[in-house]
């Protein structure tokens, strides 16, 4: 019998650990620079504060077998967990929390007629407690400010070209307030079928809704509200808007300005193009957004990489606090594996898993308590060094130093008996 680890969960090798590792150190690094600090929640939660208020679907969350009556699951995303923790935990810490984290997920997936767990890694930031301009700013610069230590920017060559290069991403920018509230013409019926083919461009299907010939002219305005952030703008303020719409928009018009400065100057290697499209329709998964929404994507000759998603949420920490009262909050998480992936494309990803620096051989029997001591002292004397012993005594001088080179180890140290230790570095 063969054993796999079950589907939609996978083994990460040293070398796919190595690389995953390097992702996130570097992510830590920007958080950490931002003024955040890492919280770890419970894997394993219960099944109300998971679903979030319903906004995350039951059929989306693993579900697992508790001791009494109380429904437990595996997160499927970090944002509700600490959210929960905030205002219980946390309470009485002053706000805004800045909170970032570095975790797998857990979500069922419908592949192939059937419903199929399936296990991610992501890196995240909540910002909990602020909402605003600035708020928003810094949740959205952060993001490209990975992207940037990732080495997600153009190259030398393409520096050299701008025009006839891709980005190397895009920042998509929605409002879900206003999104949701745009749809508010529609009957209830068909307004989730409606938002549907809007978010996919289909007309097509469109057209099968009924809807008459007023809603249906409204809707295909609706279709163009995408694309260069100017223009979306322009199109929106000429609808038929009430205030609350026409705060929201301005509210757009303003992160579009200030992220449209800052992004110019943070990327000078963009050529002064833009990685900012505004796009309307666009839906996220879990259903608690009620601002800014956004996802980050690379578009490549093989398709679209979403590298990251995120946005507001100003009713979410009301939900877990015990008098109901509610602060607001954005974040993102950033998806780990795709990162690989793209990271692979481009090189920039170690090849090897680290080597190690040191291979200590005891000659005999008799100076293995020496071998051990020295190996120890080597460790001892430098940070982070990594040293080993060998443990075949039957090869020859010659196949231990095949064997360093093989391993990529640098220096070998022969332990004899009655005799310093004879250092050798491995060509």
């Amino acid at each position: 019998m063969v054993h796999q680890p079950p589907r939609g969960a996978r083994d990460l090798l040293p070398l796919d650990v190595t690389q995953k590792q390097w992702v996130e150190t570097r992510l830590r690094r920007v958080f950490q620079g931002w003024g955040y600090h890492r919280i770890i929640t419970s894997t394993l939660e219960r099944l109300d504060t998971l679903m979030a208020g319903d906004a995350i679907e039951r059929s989306s969350v693993v579900t697992v077998q508790g001791d009494d009556e109380v429904e437990l699951g595996l997160r499927p995303e970090l944002t509700a967990s600490i959210a929960r923790a905030a205002v219980t935990r946390l309470a009485g810490t002053s706000f805004p929390l800045r909170l970032y984290y570095q975790a797998n997920v857990f979500r069922q997936v419908y592949q192939g007629g059937r419903t199929i767990p399936q296990e991610y890694y992501q890196a995240g930031i909540e910002l909990l407690g602020s909402g605003g301009l600035l708020a928003d700013a810094e949740a959205l610069l952060l993001l490209t400010d990975c992207l940037a230590t990732l080495g997600l920017v153009p190259t030398a060559a393409e520096q050299n070209d701008p025009e006839s290069s891709p980005l190397p991403w895009f920042l998509i920018l929605g409002e879900a307030g206003l999104t949701h509230s745009l749809l508010d013409p529609f009957p209830e019926a068909v307004r989730k079928p409606v938002r549907h083919a809007i978010a996919h461009l289909d007309r097509l299907g469109l057209g099968t809704l009924a809807l008459g010939p007023d809603l249906e002219a409204y809707a295909l305005e609706l279709f163009d509200l995408r694309g260069e952030p100017a223009q979306v703008l322009q199109r929106v303020s000429q609808l038929n808007l009430t205030p609350q719409q026409r705060e929201r928009v301005t509210n757009l018009k303003d992160l579009v300005h200030l992220l449209g400065d800052s992004l110019k100057s943070r990327f000078p290697s963009f050529g002064g193009r833009s990685p900012l499209i505004l796009d309307l329709s666009l839906v996220q998964t879990f259903d608690y957004y009620t601002g800014i929404i956004f996802e980050v994507v690379r578009q490549t000759d093989s398709g679209q990489w979403q590298l990251g998603q995120g946005g507001r949420y100003d009713q979410l920490l009301g939900l877990y606090n015990p008098d109901g009262s509610c602060h607001p909050g954005i974040g993102f998480s950033l998806n780990i594996e795709v990162l690989q992936q793209v990271l692979l494309t481009l090189g920039q990803l170690p090849e090897f898993p680290p080597a190690s620096q040191w291979l200590v051989v005891p000659m005999v029997p008799m100076v293995y308590g020496a071998a051990i001591a020295y190996g120890q002292k080597l460790r001892d004397t430098a940070e982070a060094v990594r040293v080993e012993l060998h443990l075949q005594p039957d090869m020859s001088p010659q196949e231990i130093r095949d064997y360093a080179r093989d391993r990529r180890l640098q220096r070998i140290a022969w332990i004899r008996p009655d005799a310093l230790p004879d250092l050798e570095i491995v060509e």
